[in-house]
């Protein structure tokens, strides 16, 4: 993939992306996805303190850590992962 020029880049500066902070993921079966009620806790595959995925439109794009603002849950980002890697997966 070539690199977007500098000049070129503003056009795409207004584009609507979603960007996600991915904590970890499992897998489950729709019957135990059916019993999920409030207090169940969800193992996910991640450890604690394992940095987190930063993804825009599904694409991981770089990794940080969950950080507490106030009362609010933030990310701190540690690492920009390379553009070829985070495209051609």
């Amino acid at each position: 993939m070539s690199a977007i020029p500098n000049s070129n880049i503003l056009l795409l500066s207004d584009v609507d992306v979603t960007l996600t902070v991915q904590l970890g993921s499992t897998t489950k079966k729709i019957k135990e996805v059916l019993a999920i009620g409030e207090g169940t806790i969800i193992e996910l595959d991640q450890s604690a303190g394992e940095p987190v995925s930063v993804l825009v439109n599904g694409k991981t794009i770089a990794k940080g850590e969950v950080v507490v603002i106030d009362d609010c849950f933030g990310l701190r980002v540690t690492e920009i992962l390379d553009a070829t890697k985070a495209f051609n997966n």
